[in-house]
């Protein structure tokens, strides 16, 4: 934008009264003239950039985010699986990265203490961190977000019956130890001695598995109205819900011939 850098002193010289010039990312607009470019050094907004951290993601994957967005800087802090919240955060270019997380760890405070401050009477929950847990879990189980509630409402049912919650997703955080399963489940997998196997361990696992969203924080202290216990993938990225046993196994048959017909190429 200063194709002459003499001119340029001169005429920051010659209008120093109008304020000093400031250090940051601006934005200027094609053929600015020299008193254009001194205005918005002077007067100018920074450029606002944002990243966005979506819903789901593990502190690894968040955490490989924060470190590869351009415009921050210094180090990022370790931390624990759920602790910040999945959101845009604007930022401007030289903020550090410690800050932007500080402020998605103070902004994951805030939703959980107004989603436990709402929360639904007679819940099966006694803290909310264990809202947190199992809000994670619900964020794992499904992309569908009208489903959120139902989901939940299926796994706080399984706890008020003392049924293990069975999810898919703490049994892939086990066997992946943290990271991103690369390949379907097996038997062995669901047969692990671990404490975030649900199919072998009663009760919520001793952590998040993932960083929930408002909405899946909602959906647990806010759970649908149902009697359900049991829900399986329905082949169209949804889920069928059931309240019998009987009745979920002929879901999952259903799912399963679904998949043989894929599998078939039919």
């Amino acid at each position: 934008m200063i194709d002459e850098p003499r001119l340029f002193a001169l005429a920051t010289l010659v209008t120093r009264g109008e304020g000093p010039l400031r250090a940051a990312e601006f934005a200027f607009p094609p053929g600015a003239s020299m008193a254009q470019v001194l205005g918005i050094l002077r007067q100018g907004r920074p450029v606002q950039r944002r990243v966005t951290i979506p819903e789901g993601l593990t502190a690894r994957q968040i955490a490989a985010i924060l470190g590869r967005t351009e415009g921050l800087t210094g180090e990022l802090p370790v931390f624990a699986e759920g602790v910040v919240l999945p959101e845009t955060y604007a930022y401007a270019w030289g903020d550090s990265r410690a800050a932007l997380f500080r402020r998605a760890e103070a902004a994951m405070l805030q939703a959980l203490s107004e989603a436990w401050a709402a929360r639904a009477a007679n819940l099966p929950l006694a803290t909310p961190r264990e809202a947190l847990i199992l809000a994670s879990i619900v964020e794992r189980e499904t992309s569908v977000p009208e489903e959120r509630p139902r989901i939940a409402a299926v796994f706080l049912n399984r706890l008020r019956a003392n049924m293990p919650l069975q999810s898919d997703p703490t049994v892939a955080y086990a066997a992946a130890d943290g990271a991103l399963l690369d390949r379907p489940l097996s038997r062995a997998d669901l047969d692990r001695d671990h404490p975030f196997n649900t199919y072998k361990v009663r009760g919520l696992p001793p952590a998040p598995i993932a960083a929930p969203g408002v909405a899946a924080l909602r959906a647990v202290t806010r759970p649908a109205t149902t009697e359900e216990l049991y829900f399986v993938a329905d082949g169209t990225g949804g889920h069928a819900f059931a309240r019998t046993l009987e009745e979920h196994n002929r879901n999952v048959a259903r799912w399963r011939e679904i998949e043989r017909r894929r599998g078939a190429g039919l």
